[in-house]
């Protein structure tokens, strides 16, 4: 097995199809290898259906071969995150609350619709139960591990996916996010990931957290990101709430570069306590890099107040809701961390909720305004690197309540919906991956999208492969 192969990106895979130059199937062998080889290791997916990937890839070569593919990642192979339906497999959730009989009937629109293009799936990827934490492992599935450090987490909740993707055991993964849990594993993992504007990428189920919670695309390059939006990103009849359909091309205006954009630098969004010196310093060159291709970068804060606790309302409410009608004996089985977080839930008044909602309102508008000044706010991912494995967060410091110290960068911006994107920036000196964040105006993917790219093809950071 080529390790080049199984770590080609989607664009070039798809070019090399077109080309006759590599064919789906060797590449899906090439990919299922690698899952055989390293799975046991890391832990990253909980279902792999080798019959089923082999199978598609096999009418995709057939489709190559007559010059028909039926969309733009024919034959590219893809993992769904075990939050996401999908028809014939189980959607555990990871949870052990959850009965595996199903029936297991629907695909959810993420899916469907890369079934759609002719994606090869290869299975579902592994998730904390129910999503509840920036880290990946569970009761029912064990402990997902870093490629970078197996004692190390990948991040969560999008854990598994990213560290498939990092390990070359598949090309593209389809992550949620619900406070930052495509772009924290994209941090921890040395991988680009967006989470796409609410609503821009189909969602059915819709979340039990409501509408701080996204779905979108992780790969190894912003390139790939764009290629993947284009298919994520078509119309479900389904999802209420998605934003009407736009017939975007998101892999165009890619090399427009940034030369004159206007970029808000934010070291710590104002008032966030707690920055790695190491993750500070890339980002502070990613900034200087930027600068020197153009970009208008100005050291400046977004101007809000610490919005944990806005936060904290709605996500927890969330927890509690999809908890609250559970029965006892199946409450007891889920995690404690989950079970603390739907308690807090259910103290929340009307009131107080409301307020929340208010707040997340005005928090949305003054980042609107922001924007009318500024074209992209830049940021760290997460204020440290990847810590061990196995645990819900580092130890934290004595001033902080809980683990979101570690991501404040993340959720502000599942409360706005805005799109916000990770991609490597840099490494620390133990070798672990640091990520930036890249945080555009409502609707304004292409303009996160184009940052992002341009910042890749001026540097290395996302071609580094972890040390298997």
């Amino acid at each position: 097995m080529s390790a080049d192969l199984v770590y080609t990106s989607a664009t070039e895979l798809v070019r090399s199809y077109r080309a006759k130059q590599l064919s789906p199937v060797e590449v899906t062998q090439a990919v299922l290898a690698r899952i055989r080889e390293l799975n046991p290791k890391l832990n990253a997916y909980c279902v792999v259906d080798e019959e089923a990937a082999l199978a598609a890839a096999r009418a995709a070569q057939a489709r190559w071969a007559q010059g028909a593919p039926l969309g733009a990642l024919d034959g590219v192979p893809v993992s769904i995150k075990d939050l996401l339906l999908t028809r014939g497999w189980p959607t555990l959730r990871g949870s052990r609350t959850v009965d595996p009989a199903g029936p297991w009937l629907e695909d959810a629109p993420a899916t469907a619709r890369l079934r759609e293009a002719g994606a090869v799936l290869l299975g579902k990827t592994c998730t904390p139960e129910f999503g509840w934490k920036g880290v990946t492992d569970s009761a029912l599935t064990g402990i997902t591990r870093n490629p970078w450090n197996t004692e190390r987490t990948p991040g969560g909740s999008s854990g598994g996916a990213s560290a498939q993707v990092a390990a070359g055991m598949g090309t593209l993964a389809v992550g949620t996010d619900g406070g930052g849990s495509i772009r924290i594993p994209c941090s921890f993992t040395g991988l680009s990931g967006i989470k796409a504007g609410f609503g821009r990428v189909p969602a059915w189920p819709l979340s039990p957290f409501g509408t701080v919670a996204h779905v979108g695309p992780i790969a190894r390059t912003a390139a790939d990101c764009a290629l993947m939006l284009n298919v994520l990103a078509r119309p479900d009849a389904r999802d209420w709430t998605a934003l009407p359909y736009a017939d975007i091309d998101w892999t165009k205006g890619l090399d427009a570069g940034v030369q004159g954009l206007r970029i808000a630098y934010s070291p710590r969004l104002g008032y966030v306590k707690h920055v790695d010196a190491e993750v500070a310093a890339c980002v502070a060159e990613a900034a200087k890099v930027l600068a020197g291709m153009g970009a208008q970068v100005e050291e400046v804060d977004p101007g809000f107040a610490d919005c944990r606790d806005i936060f904290w309302v709605h996500w927890t409410a969330g927890a509690y809701n999809l908890l609250r009608n559970m029965a006892r004996e199946k409450f007891a089985l889920l995690d404690p961390g989950l079970q603390q977080a739907c308690a807090s839930g259910s103290k929340h008044t009307l009131a107080r909720y409301l307020d929340a909602v208010n707040a997340r309102g005005a928090l949305g508008e003054h980042m609107k305004r922001f924007h009318q000044k500024y074209d992209l706010l830049l940021t760290p991912s997460t204020a440290i690197p990847a810590f061990a494995a196995g645990v819900v967060a580092p130890e934290r410091p004595a001033c902080e309540e809980d683990w979101t110290w570690w991501t404040p960068f993340s959720f502000p911006f599942n409360l706005t919906q805005q799109p916000a994107m990770s991609v490597p920036c840099g490494f620390s000196r133990d070798g672990l991956p640091i990520g930036l964040q890249l945080v555009g105006p409502m609707q304004r993917e292409d303009l996160v999208l184009r940052a992002a790219h341009a910042y890749q093809q001026g540097t290395d950071h996302h071609l580094r492969r972890p040390p298997l």
